[in-house]
């Protein structure tokens, strides 16, 4: 196996998020054939990626915790290198690729949603990527967050800004096909935008104090036009300037009440992030 010339002990745990049943049948398999190396986990339903990683994180025993995909499109020999440049003084190390072997359209919103990502949340790396080394005592920083809107990269960003990289191969997957759509993927960029970032509420709120600038400038106009007889449309002017003045002014208020509301569920959302209905090995 990719660890065994590290020479250090490890455990292996693989997480189920009730994909085919088969999966649950040969992670058991595993774990009778290793049981003081390999640990299983079922989740009672599909909670999410980033859900199932945490769980992962939260059952490991060690000094050092790697994630990686099950499809092997990151290789687990490239694993090593990784931790070898943990040990240099690094808390977070991220396996990145020259070239992904993904569609052209994944890579593409892959791009634009890490320029954006980067954009309203100035501290995150760049160059994330789901196959990472952390260190336990960020381990014990993620496992203290509850929101059900989970993004790991984005609470390491919040933990620490001691990270590294390291270029490692991007292969084809080993079986299967991603399940991730281009509703998923906005879906998953949505999320991230929502709930690590106030940009959009802070965009809602310009936009609603600009239009009710410009309706009462407009409002101004349509006036002057009626005094001046340019205006000879009965009722035209009051109805266009209320709606377009009162349009943008609730644009605003609720842009003040979203600044709000974020806040709030910041601060309170408690939903678990993952339920665990069965485990195998030690």
């Amino acid at each position: 196996m990719a660890l065994e010339p590290l020479g250090k002990s490890y455990e292996i745990i693989f997480v189920d998020d009730r994909g085919s049943p088969a999966n649950w049948a040969a992670i058991d398999r595993l774990c009778a054939e290793n049981p003081s190396k390999v640990r299983g986990i079922r989740l009672s339903r599909n909670f999410g990626q980033h859900a199932a990683t945490l769980c992962g994180i939260a059952h490991a025993r060690g000094e050092w915790i790697v994630t990686i995909d099950e499809d092997l499109e990151q290789p687990p020999e490239s694993v090593p290198a990784l931790l070898q440049k943990a040990e240099e003084g690094h808390q977070v190390v991220y396996g990145v690729n020259e070239t992904r072997s993904h569609a052209w359209w994944r890579n593409l919103t892959s791009e634009v949603g890490r320029s954006l990502f980067k954009f309203a949340i100035p501290s995150l790396n760049r160059e994330y990527t789901s196959f990472r080394v952390i260190h336990r005592t960020v381990a014990n920083g993620l496992e203290r967050f509850q929101s059900p809107f989970t993004f790991i990269d984005g609470y390491i960003s919040w933990i620490t800004h001691n990270y590294a990289t390291v270029v490692v191969p991007h292969d084809a997957r080993f079986h299967g096909k991603s399940s991730y759509s281009v509703r998923m993927l906005v879906a998953h960029m949505i999320n991230i935008f929502v709930t690590f970032s106030d940009l959009p509420l802070r965009i809602a709120t310009w936009l609603g104090l600009s239009a009710s600038l410009g309706g009462a400038a407009w409002g101004v106009s349509i006036l002057i036009a009626k005094l001046t007889g340019a205006l000879s449309v009965s009722g035209y002017a009051s109805i266009m300037a209320g709606m377009t003045f009162l349009g943008g002014l609730q644009l605003l208020i609720l842009g003040i009440f979203g600044e709000y509301l974020a806040r709030i569920n910041f601060k309170t959302a408690s939903m678990p992030l993952f339920l665990v209905e069965e485990e195998v090995g030690n």
